[in-house]
């Protein structure tokens, strides 16, 4: 009952969040230039055709009661009709964001894979050649734009070794790890700089535990000792590093899916703010930030259920 409690606390702490992100990126948006009525009528243009368009979006209406019509087809799930593609949002949305999913969720993993043992190679040796290697070669890679990692990766691995595509999703499970794997390696680089390093202390503090030295005295292998009680506590910290750094994935996967041509959220939110399709562009921000908000939740309640000594007061 404490954690229902505690999930529900958190979900009601979410609502002003979002609230705050449906007028963030609806006021912000209006302040861009361009009319997306022109966008609309393109070579069809003439100002009756245009009124009278404006009039059946809301265009012609005030702001803040164009606002109140969007929170009022919000709450009735409704996130408006693409002016671009003439379809519903959230069919859109819908459509685009399995992509946008399996790249984020494949990075994390990847980024997982290479930061651990890594991680633990470099606590290890402390500032020692692996040690300063590791820390320097992601150190390089954090400060790297993705886009340009991607555009050396794309040139080493599909131009140069033909071993992997340059664009491409794929329809069955298999075709989407062949094919996500190059986008997911560039943004896992990036985010495994941060996981290596907040690892590497953490290990670092653990290895000087007291409780250690009784694992020595009974008897423990120096692999069982790693195993059980380093890295068990030193990944603690790893889990609200991933909750805490979503925005950086999120922000990298527009980027990404942009550069290798994937067809996610990300391509679409760009493509939408070029086109001014305003109703997309709000859709997608509130996708996003209803992501970053269950992430949170879901990294609080992981982290409180791994350590018995965080309660969900």
């Amino acid at each position: 009952m404490e954690r229902f409690g505690f999930i529900g606390g958190r979900l009601l702490q979410a609502i002003p969040v979002v609230l705050g992100v449906t007028i963030v990126s609806f006021f912000i948006l209006r302040l861009i230039p361009g009319d997306p009525v022109l966008v609309m009528l393109g070579t069809h243009y003439t100002p009756q055709r245009a009124a009278q368009l404006r009039a059946n979006l809301g265009l012609d209406k005030a702001v803040w009661e164009q606002y109140y019509l969007f929170m009022r087809h919000l709450v009735q799930g409704n996130l408006g009709d693409s002016v671009y593609y003439r379809i519903p949002v959230g069919h859109l949305v819908w459509q685009r964001l399995p992509v946008t999913l399996w790249l984020a969720a494949y990075s994390t993993v990847i980024a997982i894979v290479i930061s651990v043992p890594l991680a633990t190679l470099s606590a290890l040796r402390r500032n020692r050649v692996a040690d300063q290697a590791t820390r320097t070669i992601f150190l390089l890679a954090f400060a790297m734009p993705p886009f340009w990692i991607g555009l050396v990766l794309i040139l080493v691995f599909s131009l140069h070794w033909h071993l992997l595509p340059i664009s491409g999703y794929g329809s069955n499970v298999p075709d989407h790890l062949y094919n996500l794997f190059l986008p997911s390696l560039t943004i896992a680089l990036g985010f495994a700089a941060i996981l290596i390093r907040t690892l590497r202390n953490s290990i670092l503090n653990v290895l000087d535990a007291d409780y250690l030295d009784t694992a020595r005295a009974k008897g423990l292998s120096q692999f069982r000792i790693l195993r059980r009680h380093v890295l068990r506590n030193a990944l603690l910290s790893g889990v609200t590093v991933i909750g805490v750094n979503l925005s950086y994935l999120i922000g990298s996967t527009v980027v990404i899916e942009n550069v290798f041509a994937l067809p996610g959220l990300g391509q679409l939110l760009a493509s939408s703010i070029f086109t001014r399709d305003l109703s997309v562009v709000q859709g997608i921000t509130l996708v996003f930030g209803l992501g970053v908000v269950a992430t949170n939740l879901l990294t609080d309640v992981t982290y409180a259920a791994l350590d018995p000594r965080v309660s969900y007061d």
